[in-house]
């Protein structure tokens, strides 16, 4: 038997409507004031892993690998695992370090652009 552990190179949490029709808790959800400076938390099902020494795009699934383009870039600031129900999970807490209000592309794989990259 072996571990089951996913490493996301993003984090990807739903639409906020979905904690206010009960389907979610809302660190599952992208929160509505979402802005730059501000720390939520956040909560995926399964042993995750990120990336904590810089920044990774904030995505928005509508689950089986559904994604959106980044809403935003964010620094994970902690991340823990742990069980309930003989379940396991991965809560954490992230800092948004912008919020993107356009369809650009705004990474590269794991590397932020620079405004000046930004097209």
């Amino acid at each position: 038997m072996g571990i089951i552990t996913e490493y996301n190179p993003d984090l990807a949490l739903r639409n906020i409507s979905e904690f206010k029709n009960g389907k979610r808790k809302k660190e599952e959800c992208i929160p509505e004031d979402l802005k730059a400076g501000k720390i939520f938390s956040f909560l995926k099902s399964g042993q995750r892993h990120y990336w904590l020494f810089g920044d990774i795009p904030l995505l928005e699934t509508k689950g089986n690998q559904r994604l959106s383009r980044p809403k935003a870039s964010i620094i994970i600031l902690e991340a823990t695992h742990f069980l309930e129900n003989d379940k396991v999970y991965t809560k954490g807490k992230y800092k948004v370090t912008e919020v993107f209000k356009d369809n650009k592309i705004h990474f590269e794989g794991l590397n932020k652009l620079k405004d000046e990259d930004v097209k």
